[in-house]
């Protein structure tokens, strides 16, 4: 009923609430045989989890992951696998005070003309805790990707004003700083607007961009499902995305088709190759062979100590000033959210594009006629 069910292969349904006992997921349709453990998936919790930094919320969740179904042995035995998480440090209490008004910013007032009920405890479903079982699955189709020669990368490219620059791009850089940025210059003036920002009681929004390296071409439907329509919908699913552009994104509407299109020429093989990547790595709603580049804008963290107008249940007017303990940025935390959304996008696309051709339908029976 809420649309909590994504994928259509490689199908993930994400349970839980921000306050309840526990969150997780149960993935149901992923190849028997995987060696998969724990510490695969903590690996990815382990850079979303809160209290990495000054700059994340100080609720101090260990995030430790369970797998309570689905593998054994140290391998998935292709029945569903259910992933759990205990939520250990729930304070409701700040909370209480918001049960009768509606957040700015938030989902409160429209789960409440939905279902006529919300879970003020921190939001409940709309919590950006959710997300644990989106990580907890791209973990898992990450693992399979990489083993199909398939690499993802994810990074905050702008933060408020500030905005990398490519010629200081530095992979390594990424995991040496609290903003996940790969340039070291940029993060440095990032901090400095956030710690304007803390002092305001204010947030600020940015930017995640993510490069799909080794994707073959032929990914993706032709008309409702192109691939990158999928992607967009993956990535707009995540609490707080604003904003998708894949490839030259909002740059190709101020750009004329000369310098937009892509041209081709073939490698040393005989093998046709884009000579620039304005596409994004999708023409025509099919991956092309390129890199797949994307970037997801999310908006300042709406939970904020500073007044800002509101009303109650009762349609009156209000002052409002949150407490609790809340992120004064959401992007640092968000880079393995939008990698692992696209980690199951590719999946379910690659496992989906299996049966497109009848001859290689053949070629994948033969052996067993």
């Amino acid at each position: 009923m809420n649309g909590s069910t994504f994928g259509n292969i490689f199908k993930i349904t994400t349970w839980g609430e921000s306050h309840g006992k526990a969150i997780g997921v149960v993935i149901d349709g992923c190849p028997a045989g995987l060696s998969l453990c724990e510490e695969d998936i903590q690996k990815f919790l382990n850079r979303r989890k809160p209290g990495q930094s000054r700059y994340t919320t100080k609720r101090q969740e260990a995030d430790q992951v369970e797998i309570l179904s689905g593998v054994f042995e140290g391998k998935t035995t292709g029945t569903p696998i259910s992933i759990m998480v205990p939520n250990t440090d729930q304070r409701s209490r700040d909370y209480t005070e918001i049960a009768e008004s509606y957040r700015p910013g938030h989902a409160d007032l429209n789960y409440d003309r939905k279902y006529g009920f919300r879970d003020y405890r921190g939001g409940g479903r709309s919590s950006g805790r959710e997300t644990i079982g989106r990580v907890a699955a791209g973990a898992v189709a990450s693992k399979i990707l990489k083993e199909l020669g398939i690499s993802l990368t994810a990074y905050t490219c702008a933060i408020g004003p500030v905005t990398i620059d490519p010629r200081h791009f530095d992979k390594e850089e990424i995991f040496r700083n609290p903003l996940y940025m790969p340039d070291s210059q940029a993060a440095l003036r990032a901090q400095e607007c956030l710690e304007q920002a803390m002092k305001e009681t204010n947030s600020l929004g940015g930017m995640v961009e993510c490069v799909i390296t080794g994707v073959p071409a032929g990914l993706g439907e032709p008309v409702f499902d192109k691939l990158d329509a999928t992607l967009a919908k993956a990535i707009l699913s995540i609490g707080a995305v604003k904003g998708f552009e894949i490839g030259s994104g909002m740059d190709a509407a101020r750009s004329t088709g000369l310098e937009n299109n892509d041209g081709y020429d073939t490698d040393e093989q005989g093998k046709p190759v884009k000579i620039t990547n304005h596409s994004g790595g999708i023409t025509g709603g099919i991956s092309d062979g390129a890199p797949i580049i994307f970037r997801a804008a999310f908006k300042p963290t709406p939970s904020i100590a500073a007044p800002q107008k509101t009303i109650n249940r009762k349609g009156e007017p209000m002052e409002i000033r949150i407490k609790g303990r809340h992120d004064p940025i959401i992007v640092p935390r968000a880079v393995v959210v939008v990698e692992s959304m696209a980690a199951l996008v590719i999946l379910d696309a690659l496992l989906g594009s299996m049966t497109a051709r009848m001859d290689r339908i053949k070629d994948f029976f033969a052996p067993l006629l």
